[in-house]
């Protein structure tokens, strides 16, 4: 039994990854911006779970609920980093007041929150520390420029956090779902911008149709992908990267191979460019 730590616990993968976590026996500290969204969702679940109100961007709402998780349960040993938003439209489309927004849930409220966990964990000299990205934060695409920066940003600092605090006893990863059947797609967790008529009828335009279209249909089943994660928290060494969807699966090994065949096609010059001393 361990104790859990989910923000953005009311719905989506943070639902489903709560659900899992309780049914092994595990206890769970679901944290939301609205506490009675929690409630709502899990009527039933008893002691085992401690509702928490936390807008990560708040710093005193994250102080508060790991405070009320180390008074519960004494302590933090699984963090997921789940709460987050989505942003879509063209690079040059997207307000500076819209991606700010972005950054400060998808970045800066991760990384605020895991350093109030750290240090428990730290301490404890055990942890795992998982980061909800997205296929989104290994492969970019059209019209999601500025959600994948913020998914390429929490990849990039967990790579360097997993090197950090593996000698300490604690794991770090990143989690890759493609696209899978959550709310992630409605206007409560996806901003769309359309600011510039060229545009529209682009890829960008195209794109954003596309999302339309394909809300409440995607190819991933949640309640599958959230059974993944915990099974690789549960087996005690989470990866690096854990990509989770038949989608992601394609479209990462895609740019793997366009990224070695760039390479190899650059690699003789690239390599004239060292001093010869």
């Amino acid at each position: 039994m361990s104790i859990w730590f989910v923000t953005g616990a009311s719905r989506g993968f943070g639902a489903e990854i709560t659900r899992v976590a309780l049914e092994r026996g595990h206890k769970v500290v679901a944290a939301a911006r609205k506490m009675q969204a929690v409630l709502d969702t899990f009527p039933d679940a008893g002691n085992a779970l401690l509702p928490v109100e936390l807008d990560v961007t708040d710093p005193e709402q994250i102080d508060a609920a790991v405070d009320a998780a180390v008074e519960r349960f004494g302590g933090i040993d699984v963090l997921i980093n789940n709460a987050g938003r989505g942003l879509l439209g063209g690079v040059e489309e997207c307000l500076d007041t819209d991606v700010r927004a972005l950054y400060e849930v998808n970045v800066f409220g991760l990384l605020a929150v895991t350093r109030a966990v750290l240090p428990m964990m730290r301490a404890a000299k055990s942890g795992t520390v998982v980061n909800i990205s997205s296929v989104g934060g290994f492969v970019s695409a059209p019209a999601w420029g500025l959600y994948a920066s913020t998914k390429f940003a929490v990849e990039g600092l967990t790579e360097s956090l997993r090197d950090e605090v593996e000698p300490l006893g604690i794991i770090a990863g990143v989690a890759e779902p493609g696209y899978f059947r959550t709310d992630f797609l409605d206007g409560s967790s996806l901003h769309i911008t359309e600011g510039i008529a060229d545009y529209g009828d682009s890829i960008v335009g195209r794109t954003r149709a596309l999302a339309a279209s394909i809300n409440h249909r995607q190819p991933g089943d949640p309640a599958k992908g959230a059974a993944v994660i915990v099974d690789a928290v549960d087996g005690g060494a989470f990866p690096l990267r854990l990509f989770v969807g038949s989608d992601t699966v394609a479209m990462v090994t895609e740019k793997i191979d366009d990224v070695r065949a760039e390479l190899d096609r650059q690699r003789d010059v690239a390599v004239t460019t060292d001093h010869v001393d």
